[in-house]
């Protein structure tokens, strides 16, 4: 069975519609609904349109993602983060080339609110590097407390912009906006499918990994770069992959616990 099959079928039974009620709904033969069940047939671009509108679910996410282990609560989760990381703002120069906005210390209060407002970013520092691809969009982000230690406070992490929580790769560190968490820089594990959840881990042990409901992000960056007047050095108490595997598998039974 194709994704786009067993999603269909598993939203219409989470929402308790015979395919005859779904049918209806977005306005085709019930014949059809069971043609695209079974993966006897793919639905026309005009029926996913509806199916998206009636499921409350991105196209995308029907398309690409297996929600059949979901239950309704985590898909509604899913569908609200990507909703939530559609608008972004950006500042490029007389070239119509992106700068690179930094957003201080002082200003990742503000950053909450302002985050979409041009305005904002206008009175931000903004630079430009040559290295980096120029198919993305880039963000700046002065980094505070000892948490990803050796990468040491007032570093400046260059994040990669993120359209939706999808792309995410497990143990890769990425700048996060959270309603309740506001900015941090953390090593982040993807458990939307699972739980509408992100697990957020710090590289320095003596933190403690959390947390978070996808539908409470705001922006994500990718890290792929740093600047630092710090040259970073290893510690004997800085988290080594070994730790890091440990931590994954304590989170792992955890996510057992809670399905049990």
């Amino acid at each position: 069975m194709s994704t786009i099959s067993g999603n269909i079928k598993h939203l219409r039974k989470q929402h308790q519609w015979t395919q005859g009620d779904f049918a209806d709904r977005i306005g085709i033969k019930r014949s059809l609904v069971g043609a695209y069940e079974e993966g006897r047939a793919d639905p026309r671009l005009n029926n996913l349109l509806n199916m998206s509108k009636v499921f409350r679910v991105s196209v995308d996410n029907l398309l690409t993602k297996d929600l059949t282990r979901m239950d309704l609560k985590v898909i509604e989760a899913l569908n609200e983060a990507d909703g939530n990381m559609k608008v972004l703002s950006i500042t490029v120069d007389q070239d119509d080339k992106e700068y690179i906005d930094l957003i201080p210390q002082k200003a990742s209060a503000g950053y909450l609110n302002g985050y979409a407002d041009p305005h904002y970013l206008e009175e931000m520092p903004k630079f430009q590097l040559p290295n980096l691809p120029r198919n993305a969009t880039y963000r700046a982000f002065e980094i505070t407390g000892d948490s990803m230690l050796p990468i040491k406070p007032g570093t400046v992490v260059i994040g990669e912009y993120m359209d939706g929580l999808s792309n995410i790769r497990n143990g890769k560190c990425y700048i996060v906006l959270s309603k309740e968490e506001g900015i941090v820089y953390k090593r982040v594990f993807d458990y939307t499918q699972e739980h509408g959840q992100l697990f957020l881990v710090s590289d320095n042990k003596a933190y403690s990994p959390y947390r978070i409901d996808a539908s409470d992000v705001i922006e994500i960056w990718e890290a792929k770069a740093f600047i630092s007047m710090d040259i970073p050095e290893s510690t004997e108490d800085d988290l080594n992959f070994d730790d890091l595997k440990n931590i994954v598998l304590e989170l792992q039974k955890e996510i057992i616990k809670l399905k049990n």
